[in-house]
């Protein structure tokens, strides 16, 4: 199959058998790589403490949001790469990487060294995408679905005894022991991944377009710093507003340079594609619906009940860890329900609209009663269940949406997406909250910290169920049938692109 622009060359021809000891070991494999995706951003957060009293700093934001930005930064370029190259390559290169971001952090004997080393760590992120679009390449059709839904919705599961290993990790041997934890099992899981998972055999012949990855990398680095940082700077300060109409800017001209360039960074056209925008658009509200529901769920658990605002329990940290287990085991229960499910020929189309659903009742159910923690924590699983339900069916439409040898570049757009509208919406909310809804109370009695009425948890869950609507309306406007794009030799616009139709279309 030739490409407008490109050329591709070789063939997946997977065993087209079923699951096989082989297959199970390289599923756990990537599995584990998620895992440790997902646990590194809690595991750092409960170790920041004892971080920034260490090298005596006031900035421990810059800590966690180094991970996120080099990880969304990088993957426009990842995809591109693992399309040119191989998923395999790029995915142990993303490994590789992290491994020396997380030893750096481990020895780190300034600050700047420690945020250097998270910011490498987080090409732990490019390992999403790059993960299920190496499953769709090198696994047998007909386990594909349950691979891809195992592979996205498992993240969260282990979340449920990461609270307890972080603790142990740092009461025990200090907060330099979980970096080193880090490094050690992600050099253990490569070794898995080579034994176990080959490479795929399809490629792009492309040129790198450097122009659009430095214009694209450095607006998103713009946008995501004056996210991550306006609130604590002031959206009206200058250092805010440059960073984000600067970011914006060069995105801007990413996007005029793309429609010129040859072979873009990223196809616009595919892009414009209807069930692929139409994904990408739903994946944010997917994120960014688990993202608010996990940050307002726990800052409202562990407010002191003595305060009387009408809500929390007191939990430390270690004791939210309850709360953990039925978000992670419905979010994987989702997942495992997609996988078979597709694989019966349930539309995925109708399974990402029901994941939203879900969510967003959740969302609603607790603005409405979050005073019984026992019913708190049936609505966190209902939750955790919309989620997995949203994880799995992400990947699995955009597997069949998106052209074979664009897998990486295409999935890794969702993945930009799903980042920035999980750093916004925390954003949107406590906006709102700040503005309309900050207790009261005397500095003695909370510390300093800043605490809010009742109703400002009430409209962040609300906020919450929005978001999840807005998913709903995504996918409902997905096609009935999911049509596969065909590229061809010649200039054409996405109404006049041929397409084929998958067979396990959503």
């Amino acid at each position: 199959m030739a490409t407008f622009g490109s050329t591709t060359e070789g063939t997946v021809v997977p065993d087209e058998g079923g699951w096989s000891p082989r297959l199970i070991f390289s599923l756990a494999s990537i599995v584990l790589v998620l895992e440790l995706l997902s646990v590194s951003y809690m595991m750092v957060s409960m170790a920041l403490p004892a971080i920034t009293a260490d090298f005596g700093t006031g900035q421990g934001a810059w800590l966690l949001t180094a991970f996120l930005l080099l990880g969304a930064v990088a993957a426009p370029l990842v995809g591109k790469l693992a399309d040119m190259y191989g998923k395999r390559r790029l995915l142990l290169v993303c490994i590789a990487v992290s491994i020396v971001g997380s030893l750096l952090s481990a020895v780190a004997t300034s600050y700047f060294v420690m945020i250097a080393g998270r910011a490498l760590a987080g090409m732990l992120v490019p390992c999403l995408f790059l993960s299920y679009s190496l499953i769709r390449d090198v696994f047998p059709a007909k386990t594909v679905p349950l691979a891809v839904s195992i592979a996205t919705a498992g993240m969260g599961l282990i979340t449920v005894a990461a609270p307890f290993l972080a603790g142990w990790l740092i009461d025990g041997f200090g907060w330099r022991s979980i970096f080193w934890f880090f490094g050690v099992v992600l050099v253990v899981l490569a070794v898995m991944l080579v034994v176990s998972t080959p490479e795929n055999t399809v490629r792009l012949r492309s040129r790198v377009d450097f122009l659009g990855a430095a214009l694209l990398g450095a607006g998103l680095a713009g946008v995501l710093v004056s996210i991550s940082f306006g609130p604590t700077w002031g959206w009206t300060e200058p250092s805010t507003l440059l960073y984000l109409v600067g970011g914006l800017a060069l995105v801007a001209a990413w996007h005029a340079t793309a429609k010129r360039v040859a072979e873009p960074l990223i196809r616009l056209d595919v892009l414009r594609r209807r069930p692929i925008f139409l994904t990408v658009t739903a994946a944010g509200s997917v994120y960014g619906v688990g993202a608010l529901y996990s940050i307002m769920l726990p800052i409202m658990a562990m407010t002191p009940t003595a305060l009387g605002l009408g809500y929390g329990y007191g939990l430390s940290a270690e004791g939210y860890a309850v709360f953990q287990v039925p978000i992670g085991v419905m979010t994987m229960v989702g997942g495992i329900a997609v996988g078979m499910l597709c694989g019966r020929g349930v539309p995925t189309r109708t399974l990402l609209a029901a994941s939203m659903v879900v969510s967003g009742s959740g969302a609603v159910a607790t603005a409405i009663e979050h005073n019984s923690k026992p019913w708190l924590l049936v609505f966190a699983g209902i939750v955790g269940l919309g989620m997995g339900l949203g994880y799995a069916a992400i990947p699995n439409i955009l597997i069949v949406a998106a052209p074979p040898e664009l897998q990486a570049s295409t999935a890794s757009i969702a993945g930009v997406v799903q980042s920035l509208v999980s750093g916004v919406m925390p954003v949107i909310a406590f906006a709102v909250m700040n503005n309309s809804f900050v207790a009261q109370l005397p500095p003695e009695a909370t510390g300093g910290a800043v605490m809010y009425t009742d109703g400002g948890f009430v409209a962040a869950f609300l906020i919450t169920a929005v978001t999840a609507l807005l998913g709903v309306v995504a996918a409902l406007a997905l096609p009935r049938r999911i049509e596969q794009l065909e590229l061809d030799d010649t200039p054409a616009t996405a109404a006049t692109m041929p397409a084929r139709i998958a067979p396990a279309a959503g």
